[in-house]
């Protein structure tokens, strides 16, 4: 019955992996193949559980770094992601302290802070990018 049960897990695990393509789930699915196994040879459940668990944190810390890097080798930034590491030119000073600044960069105006609270930036500086925070950008002089 237990080889029944960790294949039903395998095989949801599989399942939610194909549908969402996150490379998320496919580790414990792993996890669960391997403990399958475990249990057809008969070994008790206080030795499968441990296998699913050692088994799929190893598969998780070894080869998810490694698939993600070619998975996800030709994925462009867009949108807000992009904008980090360019310039923007404050349009508004920008004094944290104050709650006031905004800034332009591609043609948009943004509502923008310093990354340092205590620096302010001048009308018409340029500032690079270093985050997004919602709806605001985080410039640093």
């Amino acid at each position: 019955m237990e080889t029944i049960i960790w294949l039903v897990i395998f095989i949801v695990m599989l399942g939610i992996e194909i549908a969402t393509l996150g490379l998320t789930t496919i580790w414990f699915a792993g996890g669960a193949l391997i403990a399958t196994l475990v249990a057809a040879m008969g070994f008790p459940l206080y030795v499968q559980i441990p296998v699913f668990l050692v088994v799929s944190v190893v598969l998780l810390l070894f080869t998810r770094p490694i698939a993600q890097k070619y998975f996800n080798k030709e994925r462009i930034m867009t949108n807000a992601e992009s904008l980090v590491g360019q310039t923007a030119v404050v349009t508004e000073s920008i004094n944290n302290l104050k709650g006031m600044g905004k800034a332009v960069i591609n043609g948009q105006e943004w509502t923008a802070r310093s990354v340092d609270d205590s620096a302010e930036l001048q009308k018409e500086t340029q500032a690079t990018v270093v985050a997004i925070e919602g709806v605001k950008l985080v410039l640093r002089a």
